[in-house]
């Protein structure tokens, strides 16, 4: 039975492999239909494919939105899409200038919180200012030594109410998922079991996303127990949203889960391959 991983980030967001070796990582370790999905990016799409077909390996174009619904941030997998497409280009390149002011305001939220120069730190460990992210900047705090490891970081600088979260005004969700149908492509709810809701504001969310043209939810992830799989699959099956799988891979010693560690889909849900 193939092997599907699509959920993936390389240098050209907050990866720490570049595409190739990204690809070459996945083909080594038994994956054979990889999705890139560098946050509100395409750019690495093209040397991927390269490096894919020398693996034998497919690859899935993709990226993973930043998007707002309600008050939460959420991330939208967009899966076998067209890189080409204008609206979708469009799109994304708003987000990244919205990714840019946020990088800035986060530098100085942390220069207030008695940590300077935060945000050039950031940019050297991503290489432009169109990709900081706060995983950049966790980089940072790790390497001068304010925190020991990644979840450090974030429990103590970037989740709501820590010195170095801001918020900001993301395109919606809806607007979002039109983009990725715009462009051919299969709009998938990352890692549900992340966001900050009580039971009933998740059934809220996944019917809505539905409503708007969402295809399908993550229901394998790093960021999720094995009890959590088996209540996102139930979801999937109840509003009718197809299942994907993804191991949210930047990179070794970051990631919990390496590329093609996930088990195989919970029984009963249908696949977000299932038709290709």
């Amino acid at each position: 039975m193939p092997h599907y991983d699509l959920h993936s980030h390389s240098t050209f967001s907050d990866g720490l492999l570049d595409p190739a070796a990204l690809v070459r990582r996945a083909a080594s370790r038994g994956v054979d239909f990889l999705a890139l999905t560098d946050h509100d990016e395409l750019a690495g799409l093209a040397d991927a494919r390269t490096a894919a077909a020398d693996a034998g390996i497919e690859l899935v174009n993709g990226s993973e939105l930043s998007a707002a619904w309600e008050d939460l941030t959420i991330h939208v997998i967009a899966l076998r899409i067209d890189p080409a497409d204008a609206g979708l280009v469009r799109g994304l390149e708003s987000i990244r200038d919205g990714r840019r002011t946020r990088a800035r305001r986060i530098g100085d939220s942390l220069a207030d919180a008695g940590i300077p120069e935060a945000y050039d730190g950031a940019l050297k460990h991503a290489g432009s200012d169109q990709l900081i992210t706060r995983t950049h900047f966790a980089r940072h705090l790790i390497e001068i030594g304010r925190v020991r490891d990644m979840k450090e970081a974030f429990a103590k600088f970037l989740t709501p109410g820590k010195p170095g979260y801001v918020t900001h005004a993301w395109t919606t969700m809806t607007e979002a998922i039109g983009w990725i149908r715009g462009a051919g492509g299969q709009a998938v709810l990352a890692h549900p079991g992340r966001y900050k809701v009580d039971e009933r504001g998740m059934r809220r969310l996944l019917t809505e996303f539905r409503d708007a043209g969402g295809d399908a939810i993550e229901v394998l992830s790093a960021s999720h127990s094995a009890a959590q799989a088996t209540l996102y699959a139930r979801h999937a099956r109840v509003l009718g949203l197809k299942a994907s799988s993804g191991s949210d891979f930047h990179g070794t010693g970051e990631s919990s889960i390496d590329l093609g560690d996930l088990p195989p889909l919970p029984a009963g849900v249908v696949p977000v391959w299932n038709d290709w």
